[in-house]
Parts: structure tokens; sequence; C-alpha cells
């Protein structure tokens, strides 16, 4: 299990590899399997059907993909099969020239991205694209959280899953249903330190983005028990930042260039 990496900086492949292929996308996570990451990284929506899909955005982007009529369309005003028609491969995100357009790519089930567990003894970070002020985009907190927990169970991969979100209340929810899968609070606002921000949500792990990390809070969090997990670094130059901080693993839209560097520095 990838567990017994911990000494070293694990590397989270972000919506797979979204700097070389399409976001959370099976060819981004099948790039990021081979180049080695320890841990892929997604993000979830839920259809009108309750079909669990891995999506960054509730609502459908224009920008990297192409569907019917005019608009984006909540996913949750969808049913799977009406997703089917929207392609999520053919256009390169303009903000990652490397990437490499895969046309004819849909948005995939959870389902058929854990089934890529066999491939190796990677982990999942999923996370819970939920909003307070939208209640309208994803079942109740508690339907969330069962409907994740189903397919958790469903692959057998309990011990190989995150948990992680920055609307707490899906987290609390997974904990109340399994308190065996591990939780981890993300951060953008850095207005708590880690340790509250890990309190508040109940999870052992903290995910800051990046810009938050010191290392006094990495030291903190750490003599409190938790894991430090920031986003989304793409640059040698965060890197060096980050793990001279004493982070756990980093999140990164280059998995491949991460673990390269993570090498030459004798992490890996």
């Amino acid at each position: 299990m990838y567990m017994a990496l911990l000494l070293s900086v694990l590397v989270h492949g972000h919506r797979g590899a979204r700097a070389m292929m399409p976001e959370n996308t099976l060819p981004a996570f099948e790039y990021a399997i081979g180049a080695g990451a320890d841990v892929l990284e997604l993000d979830l929506a839920v259809t009108k059907d309750d079909v669990l899909v891995v999506s960054h955005d509730p609502t459908l982007s224009r920008t990297i993909c192409t569907g019917p009529g005019e608009g984006s369309p909540p996913i949750r005003t969808l049913t799977y099969e009406e997703l089917q028609q929207w392609d999520c491969g053919a256009r390169r995100n303009p903000a990652f020239p490397k990437q490499t357009p895969m046309p004819g790519t849909r948005i995939p089930k959870l389902d058929q991205v854990l089934a890529l567990a066999t491939r190796g003894t990677f982990g999942f970070n999923i996370e819970t694209k939920i909003f307070a002020e939208h209640p309208e985009y994803t079942p109740t907190p508690r339907r969330f959280a069962e409907l994740l927990l189903e397919a958790i169970r469903r692959h057998g991969l309990e011990a190989r899953v995150i948990v992680q979100s920055f609307d707490f209340r899906t987290l609390h929810a997974m904990k109340e249903l399994a308190p065996e899968i591990r939780l981890s609070a993300l951060d953008e606002r850095g207005k708590a330190d880690f340790v509250a921000v890990a309190r508040q949500a109940g999870a052992p792990i903290v995910s800051p983005e990046k810009r938050l990390v010191t290392a006094d809070k990495v030291r903190a969090a750490h003599e409190a028990g938790l894991q430090v997990v920031p986003w989304t670094a793409n640059t040698p130059a965060d890197w060096d930042r980050l793990v001279d901080a004493g982070v756990d693993a980093i999140i990164s839209d280059d998995p491949a260039e991460l673990i390269a560097y993570l090498k030459k520095r004798g992490l890996r």
C-alpha cells in the first residue's frame, strides 16, 4: 500500500494530470498512473439520476467541453445518458499549452476511475464539490456522502481513499457513516491555522492552497498528528518551498515533472 511511502513526499496528480491531458478524464488518470503518481486527485459531481461523475465544475464548461444547445447547464440537471452527449477532451485548456486533446473523451463515472485501482497500489483523493450557496447543484451532504461511500465499498477501496472538501458538511457526514475513511480539509482562505481548520473538519489531513504554507504551520500540524497536503503547485520554485517547509505530499497538475524533481532531490 502507498501508505508505506509516507516518509517521502507523495505526489497527487491534480485532476489526473491536467498539464498534459484533459482534466478529470480517464486519459489523464491513466497518464498519472503511468508517471508513477502516488495518488489520483479528482472531483465529483452528481447527475440528475444520482450517478457520481468526475468533474471539477458543477456546470459544464464550454472552455473545455462541447455539447448540445447553448450555455453551461448544471450537471445535476442532466441524466448520465444526457451527459454522454458532451465531449470534454477535444478542446485544449488554454491555460495548459502542453495538454494533448483527446477528442471523444467523455466525463467518466466515478466507478470507471475507481476501477483503475487494479493497475497499481496508488490512492484516490476525491473531492466532493458541494456548495452551501447552491444546494440545487448536488444532493444533500448526507446523500452525497452515502453515494460516495457506496462506490468506495463497491470497489473495496476503503484503505486507499481520501475524501476532501472545502465544504465540511460532507466530511462530517462521511465521518459519521464510515469513520475509517480518511478525510482532508481543503483551505484557501487561511483565516485559521492548519490545526484549527483540521479540527473544524474532523480531519487528519489539511490541504491548504500552496501560498498558505509555512514551515511553522507545517511543524505545528505535524506536532498535532496531522498531515499537510498543499495544492496546486506546478513549478520547481513552489516545490522547493513546499519541500523545505516539510509537507507530506504535493498536489500538482504535472505529476511526471514533480516526480522527476523529487528524484533529483533524493526524495523518491
